[in-house]
């Protein structure tokens, strides 16, 4: 399968996970992945990524690289639908820790998610995010 079900296109807000405190989620705004095929973004505690979907016959794997503040950082994981319509999935980060979490449909942020910073941004007073 290469094309994505249109049931999982758009924004998800990511509402809880099985590993981190829920309470920091929206550390930089609120906790957000995208669905669109195209230049898609993650937003979730102290991480930004780019991430790429692949249709797979029980849901959607991705793959995302980013930085958690300004560590890049990488990794993958699965989503699929579940029965109430909410979003399902594992998050894993390169031998890192990973996440189980859940994700409710929502609308697009009313500004666009920044890009990850790099590493070199850590010693730039310029670049704040």
């Amino acid at each position: 399968m290469t094309e994505i079900p249109s049931a999982y296109l758009g924004w998800w807000r990511i509402t809880e996970t099985s590993q981190w405190v829920n309470e920091y989620l929206d550390d930089l705004g609120l906790a957000l992945i995208s669905i669109t095929g195209r230049a898609d973004r993650l937003r979730m505690l102290a991480l930004l990524a780019d991430v790429n979907w692949t249709a797979t016959t029980s849901g959607l794997k991705f793959s995302w690289t980013g930085a958690w503040e300004f560590d890049p950082m990488t990794g993958t994981g699965t989503v699929k639908l579940g029965k109430d319509g909410k979003l399902k999935g594992t998050f894993r980060i390169h031998q890192g820790d990973s996440s189980t979490f859940v994700g409710e449909k929502t609308t697009a942020p009313e500004l666009p998610i920044p890009d990850p910073p790099s590493y070199r941004d850590k010693w730039s007073r310029s670049r704040r995010w």
